[in-house]
């Protein structure tokens, strides 16, 4: 894989390169930390920071670039629909436990369109965190997710929780639509001559 390249000022091109320890990425882990310990006190922050670092430094990520795409309007309504989603699902398996009759539940393949790791990580997300839904395997090759659903019992069950599942991809297309990749500019082909 070749090196990416950043643009200098003055036309030259450098490697791109990144920083373990991300501000952000430390901002969010000491959040996680202190919401862990469920109090907040300057040993906890200072304890948190540190941590953080570490994790940042043990585990450097790639920084992902957001503040270009993000589309508010969108991500609004994607968060909306998502708490929508989160209570619709509550009621409906708590309908199931409260039956208390036999259920049957499936490993639903699901074959995103998007070729993104940000979004399939981000889908896959949001998906596990929907009642009644986890995902069991998420395969970067294909970019399929594989998750346990509960209560299918027949498939168009199936089928429709694919369809929300895709359309749950879509909505996180809209809010946070991933850079194009550039093709490679390729040399054009010689003209075949006719005989």
């Amino acid at each position: 894989m070749s090196p990416v390249l950043r643009t200098r000022r003055d036309g030259s091109t450098r490697p791109a390169r990144h920083r373990a320890v991300q501000p952000l990425a430390v901002l969010w882990l000491t959040l996680v930390w202190l919401a862990m310990w469920g109090e907040v006190t300057p040993l906890l922050v200072i304890g948190g920071v540190l941590v953080a670092v570490l994790v940042c430094l043990a585990f450097p990520l790639p920084p992902i670039d957001l503040a270009s795409g993000v589309r508010p309007l969108a991500l609004a309504r994607l968060v909306g629909r998502f708490l929508v989603d989160v209570v619709r699902a509550s009621f409906q398996v708590s309908g199931v436990v409260l039956r208390r009759r036999p259920v049957r539940n499936a490993v639903v393949a699901v074959d995103l369109e998007s070729s993104s790791d940000f979004v399939m990580t981000l889908v896959a997300s949001m998906l596990s965190l929907i009642p009644g839904s986890v995902v069991v395997e998420a395969r970067r090759s294909t970019h399929t997710l594989y998750l346990h659903v509960l209560d299918v019992p027949d498939a168009a069950s199936v089928e429709a929780f694919r369809r929300d599942a895709l359309d749950l991809e879509q909505r996180v297309l809209r809010a946070l639509p991933p850079d194009a990749p550039v093709a490679p500019h390729a040399p054009d082909a010689p003209e075949e001559v006719g005989r």
